[in-house]
Formats: structure tokens, C-alpha cells, sequence
């Protein structure tokens, strides 16, 4: 027989323990509550030879009782803690942004927490909550740490990503135009621009005389935005042949009504059959 003993002072933590357990189809466990001076206490037997799967089930059950009661908390107290400066709304998004991640990476951490808990178990049989928190789970808590540094990075970018398109909008719509319309064939994420007579317009590949340029890469079409910005068409057409992405949706939201999409011309098919071939070679 195996027992352990789960202890906390949050009634709520051991109403899911209670939960859990009911949902549990796992013979030969047994468990109760009891209330004692400082804790309540979730208490469970083993009555088989065999541990293995009885320390897996209570490992799992305690590290999924962590995600849902303090992963939340982790996060929002790291952040607090490591970037105390940015303002409420601006810690909501990091928030959000670590969700996201959190999502991507869910296996990973929920790996590291579990083989955490799973290790502190071997030599406790007594499990206080808060103390595993705040003391046991070390490799859990640097993953989480990962994840707010990887969330305030998102931030950051997307900050200064609106912040260059705002700025570059203010200049757009404060200069004069210096040319007529300009082609923009899209291609396998590459730009290839024309002018109004069709011909192919050299792009300047020498980043040291680029004017327009933010100090985060956010494409590799970066010297066409360039481009743009410095001939200033009064419209663009973009011929999309095969599909959008960033770039293009950067190019809408600089230029705004200047920019026309088109998918069927005598342009976009021409192109289409100059890929095809190159496909085919």
C-alpha cells in the first residue's frame, strides 16, 4: 500500500481534488478528506503492489491542479515583478501573447512540471501545494519565464511595427506623389516592380542607402517597400500570384486606398506562366 496527502488552506483546490477523483475509473484507490489545525488535507491509499501508475495518475492530477490554479498567477507575478514598467494594458497583452505560447509549447511544459512533481513525490509523501510552487517546480518555472520574456518580445515588435507603419502612413499622405501607378508583381514572397509601361524597375540592394527602413527587418521585401516610399506612386497595383502574407498586408495598411489587388491580368497570368515553367525545369 502507498499513501499520500495533499495539503492546502484553498477549499476550492480540494473540491477538484474531489472532482477528480470521482471522474478517476482506477481501482483500489482510496481517499477522503480531513480537516486539521492549518490545513485541509486530501488524503489518498493505494491498496495494490504495484506504484507505478498510482504515482503517474497523482503526478498528473497535481500538476494539472498547478496549471489550473496558479499557472495564471506565475505568469502575471513574473511579469509584474520583471516588468514593472510597462503600463496595465500593456501587461494585459504580454499576458495574452504568453497565452498564445503557452499554447504552442503545452506539451513541453506540461512535461517539465510533471517529471517535477513526480521526482518531489519519491521522497514526500506529504504534498504542500504552495511549497512545491514556490520551491519545487524550478524547471517548470524557467519554461514559464521563457514563455513572459517570449510574450514582452512579441510586444515589443508589434509595438514598433505600428509605431514605423504610423509614421510611414504620416509621410505617405504628407508628400507629394512622384510618379503614376506602379505594378508590384508578388511571387513566391518576392516583389518585382514595374513601372507604368511594364518595365522592371531596379531595386537599390545596398541597405547602407535606404532611407525608409525601421530598425526591425519585419520582411524581406524591405528594399521594395523602400523603393516605394522613395518614387511615391499615386496608385499601386499588386498582383498576387500565388499568395499574400505580411508584406502585402504592410503595403494595404501604409498605402491605404493607393493600393489595388489584383489576381487576373494579362500581368498576374504572364507571371503565372513564367513560375510554372521555372516549376517544371
Amino acid at each position: 500500500m502507498k499513501s499520500y496527502c495533499i495539503k492546502t488552506n484553498n477549499k476550492q483546490i480540494i473540491k477538484y481534488l474531489l472532482n477528480k477523483f470521482k471522474l478517476l475509473d482506477f481501482p483500489n484507490i482510496y481517499y477522503c478528506e480531513k480537516s486539521f489545525k492549518k490545513y485541509e488535507n486530501f488524503i489518498m491509499h493505494y491498496m495494490e503492489e504495484n506504484i507505478e501508475n498510482f504515482d503517474n495518475i497523482i503526478s498528473s492530477i497535481v500538476s494539472d491542479l498547478i496549471i489550473d490554479f496558479y499557472e495564471e498567477k506565475l505568469i502575471k507575478r513574473i511579469i509584474n515583478v520583471n516588468y514593472f514598467y510597462f503600463e496595465t494594458n500593456e501587461k494585459n497583452i504580454i499576458y495574452n501573447n504568453c497565452k498564445s505560447f503557452l499554447y504552442e509549447q503545452s506539451e513541453e511544459i506540461y512535461e517539465s512540471l510533471f517529471i517535477n512533481i513526480k521526482k518531489y513525490m519519491k521522497d514526500n509523501k506529504r504534498i504542500y501545494i504552495d511549497g512545491i510552487v514556490n520551491f519545487r517546480i524550478n524547471d517548470y518555472i524557467k519554461k514559464i519565464d521563457n514563455i513572459v520574456d517570449l510574450g514582452v518580445n512579441q510586444y515589443i515588435i508589434e509595438k514598433e511595427y505600428k509605431e514605423f507603419i504610423s509614421l510611414l502612413k504620416i509621410y505617405v499622405n504628407s508628400s507629394s506623389n512622384k510618379s503614376d501607378i506602379i505594378h508590384l508583381v508578388y511571387l513566391n514572397g518576392e516583389s518585382i516592380l514595374l513601372d507604368k509601361d511594364k518595365n522592371i524597375i531596379k531595386l537599390n540592394n545596398n541597405i547602407n542607402t535606404v532611407q525608409y527602413l525601421s530598425d526591425i527587418s519585419f520582411s524581406s521585401n524591405d528594399i521594395a517597400l523602400n523603393t516605394l516610399l522613395s518614387i511615391l506612386p499615386s496608385k499601386i497595383e499588386i498582383h498576387i500570384i500565388d499568395k499574400d502574407d505580411e508584406f502585402i498586408n504592410t503595403l494595404k495598411l501604409i498605402f491605404e486606398d493607393r493600393v489595388r489587388i489584383c489576381t487576373d491580368c494579362n500581368i498576374c497570368r504572364t507571371y503565372k506562366k513564367i513560375n510554372d515553367l521555372k516549376i517544371i525545369k
